[in-house]
């Protein structure tokens, strides 16, 4: 065989070779850009959801809009129940208690309000009711005290204020055409104060009145009783005779009709009849004996 014969015999092979790869898939080549500048080549491939993954995808987009549209409904029903509207009052109702806490940044309880069946309890450090405009303070209480920054403080109950410690006020006034009483039933009634105590009835009486003893005790001043007419009632009626010596023979006594005011060395005050000269005895029978 010459060399002609063999060249031809190569040459068949290397082109046998390049067939085979060109039929053979070569992904590189696949992807690789046109040479015109356009695109890359990529193979077509159907895209879409077939099967239960279809029926499943309905069915959950189904079940949203169900969500939705009950979410939606209760909103509406709630608004509608509650009175959630720019018209009306808000109205919260229980059958039970209804309590509205107030707390701090770590959690702790520091106000609470609680409106029941049979009272309304505030559990707080102030509690505060102001005017309409928000600048006098009404009523407030504390641990310290309580105060009332109202003008009149009108109590309608019939049996009145009962204290149970003392009081300290700078005016005590009763309604027009009503009667004011300051009263003790079981123990003592005191009024004091360092400048003295003024008590005065305009146009009525003045009425104080004890079960025992009624004092009137000045320190350091006087007792002065100013009127056109002083009247002592029921004060006893002592005797003109001394009890030691006895009423001389024969002495005989009319109805009397004017007394004259004795008073004991004890301090207690009775009647005497009056004669031309004083008639009380340091040892009438009224001061031994009562």
């Amino acid at each position: 065989m010459d060399r002609s014969t063999s060249l031809d015999i190569e040459a068949l092979k290397m082109t046998q070779e390049q067939y085979i790869l060109a039929a053979q898939p070569n992904p590189l080549h696949q992807r690789a850009p046109s040479m015109c500048g356009g695109a890359p080549a990529y193979p077509a491939v159907g895209v879409g959801i077939y099967g239960w993954r279809k029926r499943c995808l309905y069915f959950f987009i189904l079940l949203l809009l169900v969500t939705m549209i009950v979410n939606l409904a209760l909103t509406i029903w709630i608004l509608k129940v509650m009175n959630f509207t720019p018209d009306n009052p808000l109205i919260l109702q229980s059958d039970r208690n209804v309590t509205v806490n107030a707390r701090n940044d770590q959690g702790q309880l520091t106000g609470q309000l609680t409106v029941g069946s049979e009272m309304v309890e505030a559990q707080c450090q102030r509690f505060e009711v102001r005017s309409a405009d928000g600048e006098r303070v009404l009523f407030s209480a504390d641990e310290q005290e309580i105060s009332i920054g109202t003008e009149r403080l009108r109590v309608t109950g019939t049996e009145g204020v009962v204290f149970s410690h003392s009081v300290e006020t700078s005016h005590i006034r009763a309604e027009p055409f009503q009667d004011l009483k300051l009263e003790s039933p079981t123990r003592s009634l005191t009024l004091e104060a360092p400048r003295g105590v003024e008590v005065n009835a305009g146009v009525g009486d003045f009425k104080a009145s004890c079960r025992k003893d009624l004092l009137l005790q000045s320190s350091e001043g006087e007792i002065f009783l100013d009127a056109s007419t002083i009247r002592l009632g029921n004060i006893p009626h002592g005797s003109a005779v001394d009890p030691l010596e006895g009423a001389p023979a024969g002495t005989t006594y009319t109805k009397q009709t004017v007394y004259e005011l004795c008073a004991c060395a004890n301090g207690k005050l009775y009647l005497s009849p009056a004669e031309k000269g004083s008639t009380c005895q340091t040892t009438s029978n009224f001061c031994l004996w009562s």
